[in-house]
């Protein structure tokens, strides 16, 4: 069975912005530890290395913020990662940019192989069944780009949804629709209906196939990261895009400037205890906790307290007769919500964070 070949590109360009006050825009959530022993950054590209059953995951391509290219290099460094290029942005474009550089990069690298893009910020847990979906995924390439949908747990209204169609090969199938993030209600019908996975916003495809697609309607996206690249500054495996050329590139999401438009959009539907880590309300779910239901990290003390998160790396926190609560305290800021409110974090961040 000939090896299949795969370009690692983890997206290290998110701020985390519902995760502050530990996620901040000088360090971002992938570069802290938040449900895995490793930092996310480090557990995603060890994710996807070394060979598995036929599949080769070639040293991987990091493409991340400008600002944080030590934070990469310190972590790569820490997990024994020697990545084949790190592409440091000076402003971020969304990932429809990020997913050119990444085909364009790609096919300077190994022409032959496909490419991997995938966030940092994700945690799996089994990384092994992830592993083999995408062997299956690759049945469909070149001819298609892949994404991978997440079995729904339930009916969950922060993420996009998936339609899946005719099968294609065994385990994957045809996109019939992207949905945007719906309500309760629809999220509920989608489940009824079956067929529907989460967008994991994780993508497989052969490079020349995701350039060609960019024609359909955002070949001004390709052309502009094209162009950065080739006018880039180069130290080894460093690639700083250049500044004026990189700002002029339109800011899109490749859901919408690619995957919405392409009638070579495919899916394979995995169950690989994902999770996007997007909020403290997620990061309490996933964490160990007590008897009561608390999660806690750090000096905390609490008496007749339930269901809450607590996190400090500072000052002693207690707590009394509360529950449901987010409590975190990193340094001299502190953040208090209830449980329910995780998704307005991004509210109350101040100017210079």
């Amino acid at each position: 069975m000939p090896v299949i070949k795969i370009i690692p590109v983890i997206m290290s360009g998110g701020s985390g912005t519902r995760l502050w006050p530990l996620s901040t825009a000088a360090r971002p959530k992938q570069f802290h530890y938040l449900g895995a022993e490793r930092t996310m950054i480090e557990e995603t590209a060890m994710r996807f290395s070394g060979a598995h059953r036929g599949v080769l995951f070639l040293p991987p391509v990091i493409i991340a913020s400008a600002a944080h290219s030590d934070l990469v290099s310190e972590a790569m460094a820490s997990v024994g990662v020697v990545p084949s290029a790190v592409i440091l942005e000076p402003k971020g474009r969304n990932t429809a940019a990020t997913a050119a550089l990444a085909a364009l990069i790609a096919q300077d690298i190994d022409p032959a192989a496909h490419v991997l893009l995938a966030p940092a910020d994700h945690l799996v847990a089994n990384a092994a069944a992830f592993v083999e979906t995408i062997r299956a995924a690759c049945a469909v390439l070149p001819e298609r780009i892949v994404t991978f949908g997440i079995s729904p747990a339930g009916p969950e209204t922060g993420f996009g949804y998936i339609q899946q169609g005719e099968q294609l090969a065994d385990g994957v199938y045809a996109v019939t629709t992207f949905k945007e993030k719906p309500d309760l209600e629809v999220a509920r019908q989608y489940l009824a209906e079956g067929g529907y996975s989460w967008n994991s916003g994780v993508f497989l495809f052969s490079p020349q196939t995701m350039l060609d697609e960019f024609s359909i309607a955002a070949a001004d996206i390709r052309d502009g990261a094209r162009l950065s690249l080739a006018r880039a500054d180069r130290t080894g495996q460093r690639v700083l895009l250049d500044a004026e050329t990189f700002a002029a590139v339109r800011s899109e999401a490749v859901d919408r400037a690619v995957m919405e438009h392409t009638a070579r959009a495919a899916v394979a539907p995995c169950d690989i205890g994902w999770a996007d880590v997007g909020s403290w309300a997620e990061v309490w779910r996933l964490s160990s906790k007590d008897g009561k239901g608390n999660a806690l990290t750090g000096s905390v003390i609490l008496e007749d307290a339930d269901n809450n998160l607590v996190r400090t790396d500072s000052v002693h926190i207690s707590i009394i007769g509360l529950s449901d609560l987010i409590v975190v305290a990193n340094g001299d800021k502190i953040l208090i919500a209830p449980r329910d409110r995780a998704q307005d974090v991004k509210k109350v961040i101040p100017d210079k964070d």
